[in-house]
C-alpha cells in the first residue's frame, strides 16, 4: 500500500488554532466550544473546530448584510465580479493538492479522485459562473397601461441580487457543494453564510482563505462551523437571509422550506435520491454492467444522485448482476491515501451502521446478497453490496441508503422497467443503458426525474441544470438556472 504524503501544508492546516471567518476575522466560538473531526479511514481524532453558536451565526449574517447593503461589494460591477471568481478559480487549481488532501482526511474519499473530480469539477464551475456575471440582463417592454391611454411610458425590467445568502451543504461532496453555492452567490453581487457540514468543514475553511487572498471585501464571504441543531437553525430562522439554499436530506430540507415559507425567503432545495439505472435488452451489457457499478460504488454509495436502484430486461438480468458482483469483489478498499484504492470508508460510525442496518433488513426479509455485505474496520468500512430477489415496495428499493449498495430487479418490458422507475418518491436522477434511440426519445420525456442519462450516469456539466422532481428537491443547481435563483426581478414603469 503505497500512501501518499501529506503536504506541510496540509498539516500545518489541520494543526492550526481552530478558527472560522466572520467579516474581516478569524475568530473561536463565543462560548470557546469546539468539536473533533475523525479520519473516516482510521476512526482516529483528526483535528477540532469551533462549534458555532447562535451569537456566532447572528455575527456572521450582520456581516454578509453589512457587505451586502454598504460595503464596496454593493457597487462591483460585472467585470469586477468576473476577475474575482477567475481569481479564486486560480488559487483553488494552485492549491488543488491540498485541498484534495484535506478532502480525503476529513472525507474519507480518496485524494487523487478528489483532485481529479471534485476539485477541478468546482475550479471549473467557478470559471463557468464568472461568464455570467457580465450576462446578466433585463429586458425593456412596450406596454399599454390601458387605464391611463393618453400617457407615455417607458418601462424594462431588472435583475438584481437576492441579498445574504444562507448556505447549509452535505458532507459527501463539501468543497464541490459549497462553490455550488459561492459561484452564483458571487457573480450576481450577493453575499453569503456558509455552514458546512457537522462532519466535513475543513476545505470550506480553507476556501474561505483563498476568498480572502483573491481579494474579496470583508463579509462577502462567512463560514460559521459547528452541529446542524444549533448553527444551521440560527442560520435558517435569522431575518435578515434573504435567500437559503440547502443541499442534504430530504427530511432536513423539508423542514427548511417550512421555515423559509414562514418567513417568505427565497430557497432552494437539493435532497435525497434513489436514482434508477434501467439497461435494456439491446445495450452494450459490458459497459452496462461497468456503468451500473462505477453509478452506485463511486464515492462510497455517498453520492445523491447514486444509480442505487438497477433494472435489468430478464433474459440479461443473471449476466449482469454477475457481472457487476465480479466487479464489487474486485474492488479495493482502503485509506484515500492510497491512491490504488477503488474505495474508501463510509463518513462516519453513524452512517457505516445505518447502512448496514440496510444490509441486515434485506437479510432478514429473504432477499439474497450476490456479494458484499459486509463491514470491517479500522475505519467506517462496508464491502460493496448487491441485493437481488427484493420486493418493489421493500424499503430497500423505496428509502434511500446512502452507502455502497445496489438493489437488482429484473423487468419484462419498456413500460414495466417505466412503471418501476417512477414508483419512487425521489426523482433526481436516472439513466437508461441501451442503443435503440427511439425507445430512448420514448422512455426520457416518462422519467420523472431533473437528470436523464443515456448510456453514463451522474455525468455533470455546470452549464447543465442540476436538481431533483418530488422529494428530491425544489430549484436548481448550476446552468442559467442558479442565476435566477440568486436575483429578484424587478419591473420599473416611468411615465414620461
Amino acid at each position: 500500500m503505497a500512501i501518499a504524503t501529506l503536504l506541510p501544508a496540509t498539516t500545518a492546516f489541520i494543526q492550526r488554532t481552530p478558527r472560522m471567518l466572520i467579516g474581516a476575522e478569524w475568530v473561536e466560538a463565543a462560548d470557546g466550544q469546539t468539536m473533533p473531526l475523525h479520519n473516516p479511514a482510521t476512526g482516529e481524532p483528526l483535528c477540532v473546530v469551533p462549534r458555532a453558536t447562535v451569537d456566532d451565526v447572528d455575527r456572521a449574517v450582520l456581516a454578509a448584510r453589512q457587505a451586502f447593503d454598504d460595503s464596496p461589494w454593493s457597487r462591483t460591477r460585472p467585470r469586477e465580479r468576473q476577475n474575482l471568481l477567475w481569481k479564486l478559480a486560480d488559487l483553488m487549481q494552485r492549491d488543488a493538492e491540498l485541498l484534495a488532501q484535506l478532502e480525503c482526511l476529513n472525507n474519507g474519499k480518496s485524494a487523487a479522485v478528489a483532485q481529479a473530480m471534485d476539485v477541478q469539477l468546482a475550479i471549473d464551475f467557478l470559471r463557468y459562473m464568472a461568464g455570467w456575471a457580465t450576462k446578466i440582463e433585463g429586458s425593456s417592454v412596450e406596454v399599454s397601461v390601458p387605464l391611463m391611454p393618453d400617457q407615455q411610458f417607458h418601462s424594462f425590467i431588472r435583475r438584481e441580487a437576492v441579498g445574504v445568502v444562507g448556505a447549509i451543504v452535505a458532507w459527501n461532496f463539501p468543497l464541490l457543494l459549497a462553490c455550488w453555492k459561492l459561484g452564483p452567490a458571487l457573480a450576481t453581487g450577493c453575499t453569503v453564510v456558509l455552514k458546512p457540514a457537522d462532519e466535513t468543514p475543513l476545505t470550506a475553511l480553507k476556501l474561505a482563505e483563498l476568498v480572502q487572498e483573491a481579494g474579496y471585501p470583508d463579509g462577502v464571504f462567512n463560514v460559521v462551523t459547528g452541529t446542524g441543531i444549533t448553527a444551521g437553525s440560527a442560520l435558517t430562522h435569522n431575518p435578515l437571509v434573504d435567500k437559503l439554499t440547502f443541499t442534504g436530506s430530504t427530511a432536513v430540507g423539508k423542514e427548511i422550506g417550512k421555515i423559509a415559507m414562514d418567513a417568505m425567503t427565497r430557497v432552494t432545495l437539493e435532497l435525497g435520491g434513489k436514482s434508477p439505472t434501467i439497461v435494456m435488452a439491446d445495450a452494450d451489457l459490458g459497459s452496462a454492467a461497468a456503468g451500473a457499478a462505477s453509478a452506485i460504488f463511486f464515492n462510497q454509495g455517498q453520492v445523491c444522485c447514486a444509480g442505487s436502484r438497477l433494472y435489468v430486461q430478464r433474459k440479461h438480468f443473471d449476466n449482469v448482476v454477475a457481472d457487476i458482483a465480479g466487479i464489487a469483489n474486485a474492488m479495493k478498499l482502503g485509506s484515500g491515501l492510497d491512491a490504488s484504492i477503488d474505495m474508501g470508508p463510509l463518513i462516519s460510525a453513524r452512517q457505516q451502521e445505518r447502512v448496514w442496518r440496510y444490509i441486515e433488513m434485506g437479510r432478514d426479509s429473504g432477499a439474497t446478497l450476490a456479494c458484499g455485505g459486509e463491514r470491517f474496520g479500522p475505519g467506517y468500512f462496508i464491502k460493496p453490496t448487491v441485493i437481488v430477489d427484493v420486493d418493489q415496495q421493500h424499503s430497500l428499493v423505496q428509502e434511500e441508503i446512502f452507502g455502497p449498495v445496489l438493489v437488482a430487479i429484473p423487468f419484462d418490458d419498456e413500460a414495466d422497467a417505466l412503471r418501476m422507475a417512477n414508483d419512487s418518491p425521489y426523482g433526481l436522477g436516472a439513466s437508461i443503458w441501451s442503443n435503440d434511440l427511439a425507445a430512448v426519445h420514448r422512455m426520457i420525456p416518462r422519467i420523472k426525474s431533473g437528470s436523464v442519462w443515456v448510456n453514463c450516469h451522474s455525468a455533470l456539466d455546470p452549464a447543465l441544470p442540476f436538481g431533483g422532481y418530488k422529494m428530491s428537491g425544489v430549484g436548481r443547481e448550476m446552468g442559467y438556472a442558479a442565476i435566477e435563483h440568486y436575483t429578484e426581478l424587478k419591473s420599473v414603469l416611468i411615465k414620461l
